[in-house]
């Protein structure tokens, strides 16, 4: 089988999935459910990236001043919470977006300031 006859078979599929979920009857209640599974498989993927770095970058944090480390951990959860509001923050027009922005910003700048704090040892 040629490339190209793989390629539109994918195609036909994918088209014939897409016009299933529209319609049969409950389908997009499927489609839903599929995507709040994925959703959960890649939040539980981005934990477990998070306590795996965590737990090879422990040593390091824990060399870390005091307040170099809390610094650390406010900036993250600065962006987690800004990360999570971001449909919030982005329809209450510009306020919301430039306030979303200082937020990112505040964090990255932040984070740098750690970094740099680290490199100076």
């Amino acid at each position: 089988m040629s490339d190209r006859t793989k390629n539109l078979r994918n195609a036909a599929i994918i088209l014939l999935l897409a016009v299933a979920v529209w319609k049969l009857p409950g389908g997009g209640t499927a489609a839903a459910t599929v995507s709040n599974v994925f959703s959960v498989l890649f939040l539980g993927g981005i934990f477990f990236l998070g306590y795996r770095t965590y737990m090879e970058h422990r040593e390091t944090l824990w060399t870390l001043e005091d307040r170099q480390r809390g610094l650390l951990y406010g900036a993250l959860a600065l962006l987690a919470f800004a990360f999570a509001a971001t449909s919030r923050m982005w329809g209450l027009g510009i306020l919301g977006g430039m306030l979303w922005l200082a937020m990112i910003g505040a964090a990255a700048w932040a984070i740098y300031s750690v970094w740099q704090a680290y490199r100076t040892y």
